[in-house]
């Protein structure tokens, strides 16, 4: 900046220094509504600049994709006819052990695009094989662009029926549940994903052991090999009624499957985040601290100050993202007041 005299504390620039107590808490409560009331959910702007967005949109076109079990369900009958289609056309160059015609091009096809990959139909000539590569790599595409997201969009709706288990006992608000939703968001996902692969181990187990004719440690060895995506090959589904199953049970397990250990990375990284927020809230802040804070060399460290040093060392931001702020803060200042006015943005337009 340009003279100490004119320095004010970061961030609060925008209020005038108060003239008695009174004014202060009065310029604090407006400083922190101020705050609140920031035009983040603005999606536009007026005047001369309206009709272009007040903040840049994403161009990965499915980075919000929500899509509804109506538009899953089409994409994925669309996939499997042209996966059948184009399997049964090849049924003579897949050997090993065959049912149908019909049914063992779509079963090879479930097998193929969840890489489960048992290895009871094969490829064998040239063609047959170019198009099972063709299909195992659309497939993990459709895998993780589509039905995962499905998945994951399920999940989230029975988040309120696990709360609403967990309180049967007494009445719980709607504003108490999406707050114990948003604080517990990756708690309740990670049950409801294991609750649902738990289901699906003993579901594909008893019908192996019914339909399959397998003993159990058989049966829970082909399942536990299943929602893997292992697949080693000596236990699979050889029958008809088997692989009927098998068309539903394997897209369903392995997406589940991969669902429940990506939740588990989620809750052990945020386990470690909330022991790294609360080290640093209870440990005493020391002189070294308060040299580091001090962001603008007065000798003191303000409120906002504070909260950045702080939100350093929780690992929210860096001090490249501070270096970068700042820099951008100094461009702004024009008059290198400290603080940012309506002709400083007028001047650096």
């Amino acid at each position: 900046m340009a003279d100490d005299s004119v320095k004010q504390p970061l961030f609060s620039g925008s209020t005038n220094p108060p003239e008695s107590s009174q004014n202060l808490g009065a310029a604090k409560r407006r400083r922190f509504r101020r705050c609140k009331t920031a035009p983040a959910s603005d999606t536009s702007l007026e005047g001369p600049d309206k009709g272009r967005a007040l903040f840049p949109v994403s161009s990965f076109i499915f980075k919000n994709f929500r899509p509804s079990f109506g538009q899953v369900s089409l994409f994925l009958f669309l996939y499997l006819v042209a996966g059948c289609t184009c399997f049964y056309l090849v049924r003579d160059q897949l050997v090993g052990r065959t049912t149908n015609g019909v049914l063992d091009a779509l079963y090879f096809c479930i097998v193929t695009m969840t890489t489960v990959g048992y290895g009871d139909l094969v490829p064998r000539s040239t063609a047959a094989k170019l198009l099972a590569c063709l299909f195992v790599f659309s497939g993990m595409a459709f895998v993780a662009l589509f039905l995962s997201k499905a998945a994951d969009y399920l999940v989230e709706k029975q988040e309120v029926l696990i709360i609403k288990a967990a309180h049967l006992r007494r009445k719980v608000g709607d504003q108490q549940m999406l707050k114990e939703m948003e604080g517990k968001k990756i708690k309740y996902k990670f049950c409801t994903a294991a609750a649902a692969l738990l289901v699906l181990v003993i579901v594909g187990t008893v019908v192996l052991v019914r339909v399959e004719k397998l003993d159990v440690v058989d049966a829970f060895y082909c399942v536990c090999a299943t929602i893997t995506t292992l697949g080693y090959g000596d236990k699979s589904f050889s029958t008809a009624g088997g692989r009927v199953f098998a068309v539903f049970w394997i897209l369903t397990s392995t997406i589940f499957s991969g669902q429940f250990f990506l939740y588990l990375a989620e809750l052990q990284t945020e386990n470690r985040q909330r022991s790294l927020v609360k080290w640093v809230l209870t440990r005493k802040m020391t002189l070294v601290d308060l040299e580091a804070a001090d962001l603008d060399d007065d000798g003191v460290v303000s409120a906002a100050e504070f909260v950045i040093y702080k939100l350093k060392e929780m690992g929210k931001i860096s001090q490249e993202n501070v270096a970068m702020l700042m820099e951008e803060f100094e461009n702004l200042d024009v008059d290198c007041s400290g603080a940012i006015s309506n002709s400083d943005l007028l001047l650096a337009q």
